[in-house]
Formats: C-alpha cells, structure tokens, sequence
C-alpha cells in the first residue's frame, strides 16, 4: 500500500461523468471496490466475536475507528499532513465521515428492533438502486441498458440470499428505518467521492474514520456502555476491525470510487453480503445454503456484465 494516493480529480472526472477508462484501470478499481466489500463484508463477523469476549457494540466500534485513524494517520504522514488540507474540506469531512456513519450505523441497527435482520439486509441493500436514481436525477452519471440488467442481477441476488423480506407482516417503522438508512448511504457514496478529490484517499479517510471515532466513543460514555476491561480475544477482534474492516477498507473503497463513480461502485459493492456469508461458515459455524450460492453467483454474473464492454 502506498503511503499517498494518486491524483483523486481527474479520476474523478473520469468515473463521475461515465466516461470510458482504460480498461487495465477499471479492471483494477472493481478488484478494489470488491476486496472493500469483503473488508466491509467482515464487520459483522468480527464484531460478533469481539460481542462474544465481552465488548460492547460502542466499545467495539469506537476501538475500530479510533484506531483505525490512528493507523491511518500514521500512513498519511502524520498530523503535519492533515494540517495542509483546506480547514472546510476537514470540517466537511468531519461532518459527513463522523455524521454520515453514526446516522447509517443507527438507523439500521435500530430497524433491527423492529424487523427481523433479513428484512434489514434486503431494503439497506436497496441502495444501489437509489445511488443509480440520484445519479440520473442530478445527470451525473447514465444507466444504461447494461448497468441497468447488471442492478436487477444484484438486487435478484441479493433477494435470493436473504429470502423474502415479506414473510410475515411487517412493522412499519423498521421498515421506514432500514429505508432510511439505504438513502442515506445512497447519498453518503457521491458525497465521499467529491469531497475526497484532491485531497487524496489516505487523507479523507483518516479524519472521517476519527471523525467516527469519537461518536462512538462519546455515545458509550454517554450511555455507560464503554469499557476497556475486555477479553484478550476481543481485543483481537477489535484490532481486526480497525486495520483490515477500517484502514485498509477506507482507502481502497476510495481508490476504486474515484474511477468507477456512485453507480459502478455501488453494484459492485453488493459483493458484501456474499463475502458475510461465506465468512460465517468457519467463523461462526452458519451452514452454506444454496441460495447463498446462487445468490452470489447473481452478483458475480453483475460484476462481470458491468465490465463487459469497458475499455
């Protein structure tokens, strides 16, 4: 991994407008945007296993973050490097990094309260769908007749692994949240993608991942839920969390956004539930069903049909 990120504007440009990019580049930004997912992808698992050595959501994910950052503070240069980035684009990066994860991280797990977690998982990943919707609306970006099959295949996909949301009747207000917290991310994409041009992905991901941080960190002393009296075990798992799931995930996840733009990024990204699937095997004993299976090859079949005729 580099320590500095290539030139984030043009590639901007580049996959904002839906312009061809070669095809090498483009190759390289979907392996990125999927390694992100499967680092997004392992955040349950791993904060199941920290939950089971005794920490709490709060401490686990204010470890991840606070660390994280520190880790990705290191990588960027140091305090000195943040302090040449414009002060409105740190404030700006703040607010959305910081604001935009606690909101998203809130609204789906209080669905959870409402609706059973397959329900959860089916609407939040809705949200390629949305990024697609808003990209048209604002005329940012084009969806064809390919990133349109290639959407219906990930959403076919990702229906198949859950199993029908619809199997009982359901509370409106889970529904309401887990909708809510699709839109949001929907939104929190293209924002990230323009706020971290010319500023580099290293850089925007340590203060939004700070940012995050002390959130998480300000909510479990708020609620008395923060604890440093942990297990070794979920020390571990916590660790894990804050380099691959955090440092390494941000930074990649940015990479790939700046060549792919919302749209690409977002149907692609539908690789992390596939990816939470297969980890539960071994890491939490969870069967493989064959809907699993199916479902993933669907997204894989959209992954590929989207770089069908790039370059």
């Amino acid at each position: 991994m580099t320590r500095h990120a290539p030139p984030a504007a043009p590639e901007r440009a580049a996959g904002a407008a839906g312009a061809p990019v070669p095809a090498d580049r483009s190759t390289r930004a979907v392996a990125l945007i999927v390694a992100s997912a499967a680092c997004f992808g392992s955040v349950v698992i791993f904060t199941e296993l920290a939950k089971r050595g005794g920490a709490s959501l709060a401490t686990t994910m204010a470890g991840r973050y606070l660390a994280g950052g520190a880790l990705l503070l290191a990588l960027g240069g140091g305090a000195r490097a943040l302090a040449r980035l414009p002060r409105r684009r740190v404030a700006a990066l703040i607010l959305a990094g910081g604001g935009g994860q606690a909101t998203i991280a809130y609204l789906t797990l209080t669905a959870l309260d409402y609706v059973p977690a397959a329900t959860v998982a089916f609407l939040f990943y809705t949200y390629p769908s949305w990024v697609a919707i808003f990209a048209v609306l604002r005329g940012s970006e084009r969806v064809g007749r390919t990133r349109g099959a290639a959407l219906a295949l990930s959403l076919a996909g990702i229906l198949l692994m859950v199993g029908s949301p619809w199997e009982r009747a359901l509370d409106p207000r889970g529904v309401a949240l887990a909708l809510a917290g699709a839109l949001v991310y929907a939104l929190y994409i293209p924002l990230l993608q323009r706020l971290q041009a010319g500023v580099g992905a290293v850089p925007a991901s340590t203060v939004l991942v700070a940012a995050a941080g002390v959130i998480f960190a300000a909510a479990g002393l708020l609620t008395g839920t923060l604890s440093v009296q942990l297990a070794p075990a979920a020390w571990l798992w916590i660790a894990a969390l804050a380099v691959v799931c955090t440092a390494i995930a941000f930074i990649i996840f940015l990479r790939g956004l700046a060549v792919l733009g919302p749209v690409r990024t977002a149907i692609v990204s539908t690789v992390e539930p596939f990816w939470t699937a297969l980890l539960a095997i071994p890491a939490l004993g969870q069967p493989l069903r064959p809907a699993t299976v199916a479902g993933g090859a669907l997204i894989a079949a959209a992954v590929l049909l989207l770089q069908r005729r790039r370059g």
